[in-house]
C-alpha cells in the first residue's frame, strides 16, 4: 500500500521544510510515501470562509481516488498514542485498499463534501498546531510508526 499526504498551501519557514524532507525521506524507506501541495487559493480574502472551504475542497477531492482510504488531521478526531498509531497505520496498510491518503485542511477546515467523502478522522494533540507544524509533527508520527512496527531503537517507551 501507499501512503499519501495532502497538504493545503506551501510551507514556507524553510527549516520546517527541510525537517519534513528529511522525516518525508526517512519514511520513503519504509513504505511508498508521497506528499502533495494543493496550491493556496487566489483572492482568498474575497471569498467567505466556507467559500475558501468549498474551493479547496473540490481540489482536494480531484486529488483522491476510488479505492483511496481517506483519513482528514481534524481536531475532533480520534487520538493515538504513538504506539497505537503504528499499529493503526499496520492494519490499514493490510486493509486493501489502494491509498492511504491523510488530508490536511486549510486554516478554516474542511468542506461538507470532504469530510462526506473521508472515512476517519485522526486527532494528532488536542492542541492547536499551525497547519506546517502539523505536517511535520505527522510525517515524525509517520517514520515513528515504521520504526515501532520494526522493532527499530527510534521510539522509546
Amino acid at each position: 500500500m501507499k501512503i499519501h499526504l495532502i497538504v493545503v498551501g506551501k510551507t514556507t519557514d524553510r527549516h520546517m521544510e527541510a525537517l519534513i524532507a528529511d522525516y518525508t525521506q526517512r519514511v520513503g524507506h519504509y513504505v511508498p510515501f508521497s506528499m502533495e501541495v494543493i496550491p493556496e487559493l487566489k483572492n482568498a480574502k474575497s471569498l467567505s470562509f466556507e467559500q475558501q472551504k468549498d474551493r479547496e475542497g473540490e481540489l482536494i477531492l480531484r486529488s483522491l481516488g476510488d479505492g483511496d482510504w481517506v483519513v482528514l488531521l481534524d481536531e475532533g478526531g480520534q487520538e493515538f498514542r504513538s504506539v497505537d498509531f503504528a499499529r493503526y497505520v499496520d492494519r490499514r496498510c493490510a486493509s486493501g485498499a489502494r491509498r492511504l491518503v491523510f488530508v490536511v485542511g486549510g486554516p478554516y477546515g474542511f468542506s461538507k463534501a470532504v469530510y462526506d467523502r473521508s472515512r476517519e478522522k485522526l486527532s494528532l494533540s488536542r492542541m492547536t498546531f499551525s497547519h506546517q507544524m502539523v505536517r511535520l509533527f505527522f510525517v515524525e508520527q509517520l517514520y515513528r510508526a515504521m520504526t515501532i512496527l520494526r522493532g527499530e531503537p527510534y521510539h522509546h517507551e
